[in-house]
This record gives structure tokens, sequence and C-alpha cells, in this order.
């Protein structure tokens, strides 16, 4: 009789909980949080962000990274600075590109404290909502959503890196009428924290053609001036865009009639060095027969390939490497 009663007891409180509302929503929140993304918008009350939504701040709010990190914390490395890069943040929980000035940093204590995360986002927050910035998402990004832009980011896993699944962004913007909108997001547990600030902003084109009038200069003033001349792949055949370059030099050489020059081929080290050599050579020698053709005495030239003897940087990088497949036009007179 007792085992009976007690079978009838425990199935009456299986039956409760089942039909708890209370606990039937905590499961499907639950399920959500899993699966989906969370947020917290506060400009709209729908969840959709717009930036014209949000009121220009009129707060001073100093100059970029704007802010200090509180006391007792100081980034753990050294910054992740540029004056023009990409960075991810979380718009209506979907991971959003936006470009301009980046600062990222992974913050720790300084020595003698202990890292609090209710300390640093308590201090992060209350400064921002102090000055004007309003918070548009405070959750997790989903599984799917992580796997679909993590490729696209091209500062993935550098120092200050936020945007992983399982992890709570808080992101904040601020508009003002001076320096434009200001993105700032961060995470944090209970051993450090990430932090990211980047003022929105366009690139401003450097590029130049390559004239003439640069290519004496640089002759006259240094002495030699770096050219990276297109050839087709592993061949000294010059390509269209290396010919208006070739056509340049000659141009050059025609405006200083008593220059002359020696013609250096180089490479990177891919590869075996006697083809790189050959390869660097045979190159130097095109650009020389070029210049020929467009009028340059064969007498003002001379030509020499030095394969990947002479780097300009280390050949640790496709970057790096492409600086050093090059031609360069020393002075000999």
């Amino acid at each position: 009789m007792k085992k009976t009663t007690l079978l009838f007891a425990a199935a009456s409180l299986l039956v409760a909980c089942n039909n708890n509302p209370k606990q039937t929503q905590d499961n499907n929140q639950d399920s959500i949080t899993s699966s989906q993304t969370t947020s917290t918008t506060e400009p709209q009350a729908s969840g959709t962000f717009n930036i014209e939504n949000i009121p220009v701040t009129t707060s001073d709010i100093g100059s970029f990274p704007y802010f200090t990190l509180p006391k007792g914390l100081k980034p753990m490395n050294r910054p992740f600075l540029k004056n023009f890069d990409v960075c991810f943040f979380p718009v209506n929980g979907i991971m959003t590109p936006f470009e301009g000035k980046l600062y990222k940093i992974n913050v720790t204590e300084e020595q003698g404290e202990q890292f609090s995360k209710r300390y640093f986002e308590k201090s992060i927050e209350d400064y921002l909502q102090s000055v004007g910035a309003v918070k548009v998402f405070d959750g997790m990004i989903g599984r799917e959503e992580y796997e679909r832009y993590n490729k696209q980011d091209p500062n993935k896993g550098d120092e200050g890196d936020i945007g992983y699944a399982d992890e709570n962004i808080k992101f904040y913007v601020i508009r003002t009428k001076d320096q434009g909108n200001i993105f700032i997001q961060f995470s944090a547990n209970n051993f450090g924290a990430k932090l990211n600030i980047l003022q929105e902003g366009t690139m401003t084109q450097t590029i130049t053609k390559i004239t003439a009038e640069e290519i004496a200069k640089d002759l006259s003033e240094k002495g030699k001036s770096i050219l990276y001349i297109n050839f087709d792949t592993d061949k000294s055949n010059l390509t269209a865009d290396g010919k208006e370059i070739v056509q340049q030099i000659a141009d050059a050489l025609k405006k200083e009639s008593s220059l002359t020059i020696n013609i250096e081929g180089h490479t990177d080290n891919t590869g075996d060095a006697a083809h790189n050599k050959k390869l660097s050579t045979d190159r130097a020698n095109a650009v020389l027969n070029a210049l020929t053709t467009n009028g340059i005495n064969k007498s003002r030239l001379t030509a020499q390939g030095f394969g990947a003897e002479h780097p300009l940087v280390a050949n640790d990088n496709e970057a790096n490497k492409a600086k050093n497949r090059r031609v360069e036009l020393i002075k000999t007179n």
C-alpha cells in the first residue's frame, strides 16, 4: 500500500510540473536560446536596428578610442589598432561588417587585482550611457550565424576577437556630429574581457598610377626606383599592365637623356633557387628589350637577375612575398 501511494504521489508531481505554465515557458526559452539569436534592442520595440533612430549625442566623448579601462584593469597584450580595417557587429543578431578606425583588446586585471565580470561590465555600460550611447544588442548569436560569417572576418582569432556562438555580446552605438558613428562591443567572463571600438569611416585611396615623372624623381633623389611590373605567371612575358609601366620608364629616360640604369629582377623564395634566378634575369632582360623597342639606346641599359637573394622584407607571408617580386631600376651614372 505504501509503495502504491508513493507511486501515485510521484505521478501527480510529474503531471503538476508538466502543467506548470512557467516551467513550459522556461523550457521553450532554453530551446530558443540554444538555436536562435537572442537580443535586446532599445531604439525600437520591434527589435530591428536603424542607425537613424539613435539620437546624436551632445556629450564630449573625447578622442579615439574615447575612454580608458576601469581602474585596476589593463590590456592583456598590445592592442590591435588599425587606421582602417573591418569589424563585425551583431546588428539584429546578424554579424554585420563595418569599416573604419579600429581598436581591439583583450582585458585583464592589474597585478594584485582580481578580475570581476560585474565590475567590468557595469563600469563600461554606466560610462557609455552617460555619454549618450545606446545599447542595440545584448545576447548571443546562433551557431548557424557564426558558421555563416566567421570566414569573412580577416581578423578572426586575433587580439580582442568577439563574435562566437557561445559568447554574450553587448553592443552599443554612439552617434556624433563631428566624429560620425562609433560602434562599441564587449564581452566578459569570470577571467577576463574583450573590447572592440570602431569609428566608422571610409578608406582614403593612396594608390596612384606610376608616371615617368615619379620614376625620374626616384632615380634622381634616391638613385633607384622600385617597380612592380606584371609578367605572366612563372614567365618573362610582360602583361598589358606591365607594358604600360615600361612605357613610363622609357618616357622618364627620354626626359633625362644622360641617365643610365641597371635593371634588376627579383623574386620571392618560392620554388627552386636556380629557377628563380634565371626567371628574374629573363624578366630584367624583357624590360631591357621592351625599352629598346621604345627608342632607348641599349648602351644606356644593363640587366641582371638576383632571384630571391636580396629580399626587401622577410618571405614569411603572401603579402611580403608580393613585395619581393619586383623590378628595381638602379642609376649607374
